[in-house]
């Protein structure tokens, strides 16, 4: 490969979900476009889950960056994470630009976490991989303040 590659100029985060105590419901992050990386990787952590809550996470495509047409991605989705074993976890999901439905012109992902029953510490995040024309750095969203 490249080895004086910085980790940084082949990674963007995109996109997060940043760490909280979210309530039962579903949360996502913004619409990203698959333009500009060969891959993406979602991450999704846990931290604390609540009382017999459960944790749900997918990638989804859409056509455009307002989500016209959203629908699953499949296969990019996980096996639920449960209060018994699921404190303190973390889960990598890959994905390529092939993965979504581009002959329906799907061209845009977010990710999806859908916590049930309780409260519970989660976060995510979507993160470009090897981009296709710039580095990395160039694509981080804007509450990336620092690259060391």
């Amino acid at each position: 490969m490249y080895p004086n590659l910085k980790g940084s100029e082949t990674l963007s985060i995109l996109a997060t979900i940043d760490p909280a105590s979210q309530a039962a419901g579903t949360v996502t992050t913004a619409w990203v476009p698959v333009a500009n990386f060969h891959a993406f990787l979602a991450l999704v952590e846990t931290g604390v889950l609540g009382a017999a809550a459960t944790l749900d996470a997918k990638i989804q495509q859409a056509r455009d960056a307002t989500g016209t047409g959203a629908k699953d991605v499949s296969g990019k989705a996980i096996r639920q994470i449960v209060k018994a074993s699921g404190d303190n976890k973390q889960v990598l999901i890959n994905l390529r630009p092939e993965n979504l439905d581009s002959n329906n012109g799907f061209a845009f992902l977010r990710l999806s976490l859908t916590v049930e029953v309780a409260a519970s510490i989660v976060a995510g995040k979507l993160i470009g991989v090897h981009p296709l024309y710039a580095t990395a750095e160039v694509f981080n969203q804007a509450a990336v303040v620092q690259v060391i």
